[in-house]
């Protein structure tokens, strides 16, 4: 289902309405809103058909940024901006609540736009994590904006730097909410170009610069600061710089601490206790892949496709009896777990979590949306996999 179909049957008819009767949207006054709501989407898509190129753009444009926002990210985002979240919990469903703030609160959703860029990168290739003083506040009046920018500009070279500084929250595994600053940060990049059709229809090129987008949170309570950023160099600099011109205080690069796996525990039969509420039908280990203690140049994996019966200890043990390379013999140093989830509940397939964690500090939840992140966040940790944290050693 395309994002204008979605979006046409599920918002509300008198959400598309709000959003349709707008002058600048160049609806028809003739289309008939009397039309029993589940009817709606054929005329209106017929309506936009006859529109003209430049209003079905803004339309199609308009409509992938709310329908963005209504998976559980995205709802998320929305929620952690939100000025009066009960407010949103009276709307009818997510296509509704994106749809209102789009056109209600627009600073605001653009602001829930931020929160899903940088929640779905955390962790991830461009994040990085510091520590420093907690119980600051984050300055936002003219001058120490005015130095922030100056110094956004003065390490990139660009010419012209938008920051956005705003307030929000973050829900922790344990269903907390803690409450965060988030910076926001598009700098402008060097020349480029690219092929477009002009008016005419000839191909043409045209030249352009880029816009770049990163961002940093501070976390009062904790003094955390975690740094999105397209390479090593733009996050440290941004970070010197929210400490030294937003906080005001002296910049010391203390690392936040890198994550570490054990895998020892699925050498043997290993449980996986999960929650109801958290829709998840099984777990099972599909691959280990092991390295003998006494030989660290040689290393043996086990692989279990995903329809044969049986678990991965079952058939190590059948297979190789007393040699079984799953013993304490042996240092498990990668992991390949399949966490099978239930149907969501307004239709689809069923979908497997796989989970690839190489010991001692790899997984690829860094890739997975949010919502997935926080799953396997919780139960890795759980499951004894994700264990204390230790202080970083590389980037």
């Amino acid at each position: 289902m395309t994002a204008l179909s979605a979006f046409l049957r599920r918002t509300p008819g008198e959400a598309l309405r709000q959003y349709f009767d707008r002058p600048e949207i160049g609806l028809s006054s003739e289309f008939d809103w009397n039309v029993p709501e589940a009817e709606l989407p054929k005329p209106l898509i017929g309506a936009i058909e006859k529109m003209s190129r430049a209003q079905r753009d803004r339309i199609q444009n308009d409509v992938e940024r709310v329908h963005a926002l209504t998976d559980e990210p995205g709802q998320a985002a929305l929620y952690s901006v939100a000025e009066d979240p009960a407010f949103l919990d009276g709307l009818e469903n997510p296509h509704a609540r994106s749809l209102w703030m789009f056109l209600n609160a627009q600073e605001r959703f653009r602001h829930a736009e931020e929160v899903r860029f940088t929640e779905d990168r955390r962790r991830g290739r461009m994040w990085a994590g510091y520590m420093t003083e907690a119980g600051h506040d984050v300055r936002r009046d003219m001058e120490a904006r005015h130095a922030f920018v100056s110094a956004i500009k003065e390490f990139s070279g660009a010419a012209h730097v938008h920051v956005d500084i705003f307030d929000r929250v973050r829900t922790t595994l344990e269903g907390d909410d803690c409450d965060l600053v988030q910076v926001t940060i598009y700098r402008e990049g060097r020349p480029d170009d690219l092929l477009r059709f002009n008016d005419q229809g000839a191909l043409v090129r045209q030249a352009y610069r880029p816009v770049f987008e990163a961002a940093v949170t501070y976390e009062p309570a904790t003094g955390a600061i975690e740094v999105i950023a397209n390479d090593r160099r733009t996050r440290t600099e941004i970070v010197k710089a929210t400490v030294v011109h937003l906080l005001g205080i002296e910049f010391k690069e203390s690392r936040l601490p890198l994550r570490r796996y054990d895998l020892s525990g699925l050498l043997s039969p290993h449980d996986f206790p999960v929650d109801p509420q958290d829709g998840i039908e099984g777990v099972e280990v599909r691959e280990l892949r092991v390295m003998a203690i006494d030989d660290p140049d040689f290393r043996i994996t086990l692989e279990k496709p995903a329809r044969a019966s049986g678990t991965i200890w079952e058939k190590a043990r059948e297979k190789f009896g007393d040699r079984t390379p799953l013993s304490e013999r042996y240092v498990a140093t990668r992991a390949r777990i399949a966490v099978k989830l239930a149907p969501h509940p307004e239709g689809g397939r069923r979908r497997t979590l796989t989970l690839t964690i190489t010991w001692p500090h790899g997984c690829n939840l860094k890739d997975r949306t949010a919502v997935e992140q926080m799953i396997g966040e919780k139960y890795l940790r759980r499951w004894g996999i994700l264990v204390d944290d230790e202080p970083f050693t590389n980037d």
